[in-house]
């Protein structure tokens, strides 16, 4: 495989050529989990910017059978990559785990500085708990190389589960123009319908990188989106970590140490419940799809808004207060446009078509069994289930 150097500056140039070429055709929409029913433990990446959820949502990870765990690529996000990967390198020692390969990815987005979360999730990104430096290294390729080298070799086979910003992702799609057709799917923390948690339009993940989201959404890889729309439903509570201390293994105190100190920073900080697992659902959600509920939508995303950059916007002919009759409804599905802003006073542009048809590229969640996730992540965690 020949090895890749990109400026930001030439991948701005190549992005604005993807983002053009993608706005032409994207391809039918598929389910990374209805076209190839699971036989066997599946194979993953783990895209990640540790953080007190993504933390917890590595080790869920790494406690469960179904998953094949190719590599985990921190990037930066929550914190600075100098932070975050040594926090994943921790989670694969405190798991036992070594054989994971770990990547170091991107420390800055693609044309933006980091905006990092310390607020949300402590200088260290784990809410404060403490842990000994971590002896394992990191793999001497960076993560979107090892992304394209792990694709290529198991082709259609791998399923991208991101529950960071996506600079990783998309730095890997714009140096190998075939690679988005060789992802089973892509399984993301991000996003939102139903407004944000940085600003009041755009959730986190996303917000930080959006020109790389933009990317991803646009590459015709199927995506489920697991956004605030069914993870702000996910508290975490004093009995899931008491739950937690129960457990006589390395990965359940691990976890509850770190649950411990993200629910004393909420209460420092004057919220009334504990911390929520985003993370942790996108990763149970590919494990257990039937933890959630889906809808499709065709999802894109603002990149040049002054209050807005980063903000998902879910296009369906389903939306709106009025249902039509089945038939109906897939009748205007045919005849549905996507449309971009109306055009100035002095512009003699008319409004941007963006795709002349609807046709879905993301599941959404849009509900989620509360109960049920938590006794898979606290069992996994635990060693109880």
């Amino acid at each position: 495989m020949t090895r890749f150097r990109l400026t930001r500056r030439q991948f701005v140039a190549t992005s604005t050529s993807a983002l053009a070429i993608g706005s032409l055709a994207v391809p039918a929409f598929a389910s990374p989990f209805s076209a190839n029913p699971r036989t066997g433990p599946s194979r993953v990446i783990i895209d990640t910017d540790p953080g007190v959820d993504d933390a917890l949502a590595l080790l869920l990870a790494m406690r469960s059978p179904e998953l094949k765990i190719e590599g985990i690529t921190p990037v930066a996000g929550n914190v600075p990559l100098e932070l975050g990967l040594p926090n994943a390198l921790r989670m694969v020692e405190i798991s036992g785990r070594t054989e994971i390969p770990v990547a170091a990815g991107a420390k800055v987005p693609l044309v933006r500085r980091l905006v990092t979360a310390t607020y949300a999730h402590g200088e260290n990104g784990l809410g404060g708990a403490v842990f000994p430096e971590p002896q394992l290294k990191p793999i001497a390729l960076p993560a979107a190389e090892f992304i394209r080298q792990t694709v290529h070799k198991y082709p259609g086979e791998v399923t991208l589960l991101t529950i960071g910003p996506l600079t990783n992702i998309a730095t890997a799609l714009n140096a190998d123009s075939g690679l988005a057709g060789q992802f089973q799917g892509l399984v993301m923390m991000g996003g939102s319908l139903s407004g944000g948690n940085i600003t009041p339009a755009a959730e986190f993940n996303i917000y930080v990188d959006p020109e790389a989201a933009r990317i991803v959404f646009q590459s015709g890889i199927p995506i489920t989106m697991v956004g605030l729309d069914v993870t702000r439903k996910t508290s975490l509570t004093d009995e899931h970590v008491r739950r937690l201390e129960a457990g006589q293994n390395p990965v359940s105190q691990a976890a509850a140490k770190i649950a411990r100190n993200a629910i004393n920073h909420n209460r420092e900080q004057g919220f009334l419940v504990g911390p929520n697992m985003h993370d942790s659902l996108a990763i149970a959600a590919f494990i257990d799809p039937s933890l959630l509920k889906f809808k499709d939508y065709y999802i894109d995303i603002e990149t040049t808004g002054e209050l807005t950059a980063g903000e998902t916007l879910g296009y369906s002919p389903r939306a709106g207060d009025l249902r039509r009759s089945p038939e109906m409804e897939k009748q205007a599905a045919e005849r549905m446009s996507i449309r971009g802003s109306a055009p100035t006073l002095a512009s003699t542009k008319t409004s941007p078509v963006i795709r002349d048809k609807f046709v879905p590229n993301a599941r959404v969640g849009m509900d989620v069994d509360s109960a049920r996730f938590f006794d898979l992540l606290i069992g996994r965690l635990s060693g109880t289930k």
